[in-house]
């Protein structure tokens, strides 16, 4: 009887002690760790914008992702030129060719000065084979851009050679998907059969 009143004691004493404010556990300075935020709360700077990480699922190839992401940014964000450029760029890598095409028609009617839609825009014409709108779209994209864009230049030098030659092709010719910020998409030139 003895041991148990001594161990309901001691069990007593120990529920306690865990009931006692203490300031919860507590994260060392020199922790390798990110801090997290506080429990019941998520710090906003925690989440990253659905572009983003659009952008960064397409880098690693995983398109479909991107275009979930690059959906939730536009349920976020709202539809504008960016998420229509993004969106039309991961359904054209999916091979989804007038989904791509009806979208980024889309992104450059809502600004025509945005020279990544157009350029992408391009891309797609010239997967389908359109080589003459491809090479209007590539000089709009050029233009707009004032000649900046190394990627929007190649486009449009591929599409008027394809234009002037449809079976042209040349050795490590690829066509790139642009976006906003750094960094460029390709789209292998897929060899024509003889």
């Amino acid at each position: 009887m003895h041991l148990r009143v001594l161990f309901v004691g001691s069990a007593a004493l120990a529920l306690l002690t865990a009931c006692e404010e203490t300031g919860g556990l507590q994260q060392a300075a020199d922790s390798p760790f990110a801090p997290g935020a506080g429990a019941g709360e998520v710090a906003e700077a925690d989440f990253v914008d659905g572009l983003t990480v659009g952008h960064r699922l397409m880098a690693s190839g995983e398109y479909e992702l991107a275009l979930r992401a690059y959906y939730r940014a536009a349920a976020e964000e709202g539809v504008n030129v960016d998420v229509l450029s993004a969106i039309g760029s991961a359904n054209l890598q999916l091979g989804r060719l007038n989904q791509a095409e009806q979208i980024l028609r889309r992104a450059v009617e809502l600004d025509e000065t945005f020279p990544p839609a157009w350029n992408n825009l391009g891309v797609v014409l010239m997967e389908k084979g359109e080589f003459g709108e491809a090479s209007r779209v590539f000089r709009i994209a050029f233009a707009l851009d004032s000649g900046q864009s190394a990627e929007i230049r190649d486009n449009l030098r591929l599409a008027l050679a394809k234009l002037g030659d449809p079976t042209y092709s040349e050795p490590e010719s690829d066509f790139r998907l642009v976006r906003r910020g750094p960094g460029f998409f390709r789209i292998l030139e897929t060899p024509e059969t003889p």
